[in-house]
């Protein structure tokens, strides 16, 4: 692939990754803030010479007429990305959305090879399915060490706490997926395990000397690009050590300095999204693009308007603050990426979720925690399944056939689903229950642990005598906390993953064998 006759503004333009809906219709649209409607998007895509698109939302069946879409508008191949750490099921419904990356962790803790071997599995399944479905770039693995359990953004995202366990699993990721027409990327260099802050909300501050950024955060990601990553995203954290005026994505420092001379990589650097909190604070959009480009970034990911980027970039090599060479050398890198990938037909990758699902089973049952008498005996009482979520307005986890609440239904106990700001309800009334808790690290949420209010309303709970058996999804920091406070202890179910694979193993370990379904009564708050 080459560049024959593109202007400068044209070149510009394949440095940068615009965000898009994976649906194919506009009313379908989730996130009007960050994703364009179709003519907007395919004046984009036909006129700015873009490099690339990040899709979000949509079903695995429409995703490829999807990504044919965005290929046919245009003139040029397409990098199609999508971050799909937790297989392409975590963002597009009916394709295999396997276990958290921290589930492969807590097996590693037991045995090391099994885990990378899944982490292998894990990452081929996750290519082909990614491949025969329009996507050619994956955005992952996290090569985060999560050594802060108040982390509220990597959480279980990452594969542990150590940077031994994560640098095993981040090769082994890479290695599963390399031999296949798709690129990887570990994120979130230099490192964004040890933060308190979510940086999709505000600017982190990693406040460590170099030697111990050598330690902890740094190895994951030397073995990456020793395994031949294809691409590393920066974190928008501020590192004093090695820059005291300029988080990780604008400086030279650390992406070129530390980076491409210190840990030689050669692939292909891209930004973390640019409408993140942690970095529109910094200057306006075309301000934060020249200093990220000036800084050694290849790519733009998510910039607020390409139009307004791509002029002020122009402007930039016009006024002799950036170089044209500089542009070129983005370029040719680019290009030297979309030279491993396969644009002249689909690849010959049939879409069955099926081998993956197993995988997942696999590594959901190896991961799976539990304590207490197991199963729960049912007794003469009738129990109250209480079901805690993040935000029943933005739950894919849970509906009305979804195993936690259908398994339970089947041996005739009634339900009730509250989310964190309704957890005050939890008081109202006596019955006995058994309490099933979705809680862990995501984007934008602030925290991954419980908050003050949070804990004690669950300890008031807790203590009551009320709770017969307790399910927890999601972060083991959480599980801590109700371990501590579970006296007498009850059975209890811990799981990495949240989806419906997840929820039936966890209710299937704690309820047992599901008797026929009797009378219940749903109650949704």
């Amino acid at each position: 692939m080459n560049a024959p006759g593109w202007t400068l503004r044209e070149k510009i333009g394949q440095l940068i990754v615009v965000r898009a809906s994976g649906y194919l219709f506009d009313q379908q649209i989730r996130y009007p803030q960050w994703e364009p409607p179709s003519a907007q998007l395919r004046q984009w895509l036909s006129t700015l010479n873009l490099g690339g698109v990040i899709l979000l939302g949509g079903g695995a069946a429409e995703l490829r007429q999807r990504t044919r879409q965005l290929q046919a508008w245009s003139p040029t191949p397409l990098l199609i990305a999508a971050d799909i750490e937790e297989g392409v099921g975590q963002r597009f419904s009916g394709a295999a959305w396997l276990p958290p990356p921290m589930a492969l962790g807590e097996i590693a803790r037991r045995d090391l090879a099994l885990a990378c071997d899944y982490a292998e599995a894990f990452a081929a399944f996750t290519a082909q399915e990614a491949l025969a479905l329009g996507i050619n770039w994956i955005l992952s693995p996290i090569a985060d060490v999560n050594n802060n359990p108040q982390n509220p953004v990597i959480n279980i995202r990452a594969f542990g706490e150590d940077p031994e366990t994560v640098g095993a699993l981040v090769q082994a990721f890479i290695r599963g997926a390399q031999p296949y027409p798709a690129l990887t990327c570990a994120k979130h260099f230099p490192g964004h395990g040890d933060t308190a802050t979510d940086s999709h909300l505000h600017l982190p501050v990693i406040p460590h000397t170099p030697e111990r950024l050598a330690e902890m955060e740094l190895p994951p990601f030397r073995q990456a690009v020793a395994q031949g990553v294809d691409s590393v995203m920066s974190a928008h954290i501020q590192v004093p050590a090695w820059d005291s005026s300029s988080p990780a994505t604008l400086s030279r420092n650390i992406l070129t300095g530390q980076l491409r001379q210190r840990l030689g990589f050669e692939g292909l650097i891209v930004t973390d999204a640019l409408i993140m909190g942690g970095i529109t604070q910094c200057g306006d959009p075309g301000e934060v693009a020249v200093r990220a480009l000036d800084a050694g970034a290849d790519i733009l990911l998510m910039p607020p308007d390409p139009v307004t980027v791509i002029e002020a970039l122009a402007q930039a090599v016009e006024s002799g603050r950036l170089t044209e060479g500089r542009i070129d050398a983005s370029l040719e890198r680019i290009q030297r990426a979309k030279a491993k990938l396969d644009f002249t037909s689909a690849p010959d990758f049939p879409f069955d979720p099926t081998p993956a699902l197993n995988l997942g089973a696999e590594i959901l049952k190896n991961s799976q925690r539990q304590g207490g008498a197991l199963p729960l005996e049912k007794g003469e009482e009738t129990l109250v399944n209480l079901l805690v979520v993040d935000d029943l307005l933005n739950c894919d986890i849970l509906n009305r056939v979804c195993p936690a609440l259908k398994l339970p239904q089947s041996l005739g106990y009634a339900h009730r689903v509250f989310d964190q700001t309704t957890l005050d309800l939890l008081n109202v009334g006596a019955e006995p229950c058994f309490l099933q808790v979705f809680l862990r690290g995501n984007p934008f949420r602030g925290q991954a642990g419980l908050s003050p209010e949070a804990r004690a309303i669950y300890q008031t709970l807790l203590t009551s005598g009320r709770v017969r058996g307790l399910i927890l999804y999601g972060s083991p920091y959480v599980l801590e906390w109700f371990l501590s406070h579970l006296a007498p202890a009850p059975p209890w179910v811990f799981s990495y993953g949240q989806m419906p694979q997840a929820q039936a193993l966890a209710c299937q370990t704690l309820l047992g064998e599901a008797a026929p379904q009797g009378q219940r009564k749903d109650v949704f708050i």
